[in-house]
């Protein structure tokens, strides 16, 4: 038990480092919106499905933590309370929560053998991808002062990137579950 969640634990400040990595790729701004795409959310995708909802909200608390003190562990190195107060606030929260419904739905739907592939990738966008945008959406709209539907519709812009980012993370938590070290932690 207590050798289980030692690996659990690692684990996690193993995803959080990755969330870091993949921060050094800096985002790429579309101009007509004050969010960038970037590839860290791609982590927060698969720190979910690898480490659940417990363990996934522990890494990716831990995360913003750091970013929330200041250290650069955003994309593009940025970091520090104003970010959280900025354009991309409602999506750092987002990131916050979605371990919790995607790694429950998740779950539920492994405790009930019906986890099949397209079965995940579905979730993933609905409870991850789609979750992210909306509550990303929602907090722009307030803080940017932008009608909802506007902050809602130039979302669009990121969801071909989005699909890619949650093809390739169920692709890779399907593959890395069948690790050895990965085996019985979600």
């Amino acid at each position: 038990m207590k050798n289980q969640q030692t690996r659990k634990l690692t684990l996690a400040a193993m995803m959080t480092a990755i969330l870091i990595i993949l921060g050094v790729f800096p985002g790429i701004p579309l101009g007509f919106i004050p969010i960038p795409i970037i590839i860290q959310n791609m982590g927060v995708l698969l720190t979910t499905e690898l480490l659940g909802a417990k363990y996934g909200t522990l890494s990716i608390s831990l995360f913003l933590a750091l970013a929330l003190f200041g250290l650069p562990v955003l994309s593009g190195g940025r970091g520090g309370f104003a970010v959280f107060l900025g354009p991309t606030g409602g999506y750092l929260i987002a990131w916050l929560l979605v371990p919790a419904v995607l790694g429950t739905i998740l779950y539920l739907l492994k405790q009930n053998n019906q986890l099949s592939w397209w079965l995940e990738l579905i979730v993933v966008i609905v409870a991850g991808v789609l979750f992210i945008d909306v509550i990303g959406s929602i907090w722009l709209s307030v803080q940017s002062h932008m009608p909802l539907t506007t902050a809602l519709l130039s979302n669009i812009a990121f969801l071909p990137g989005d699909m890619i980012k949650a093809i390739l993370s169920v692709i890779l938590a399907r593959r890395l579950r069948k690790l050895p070290a990965l085996q019985g932690i979600f």
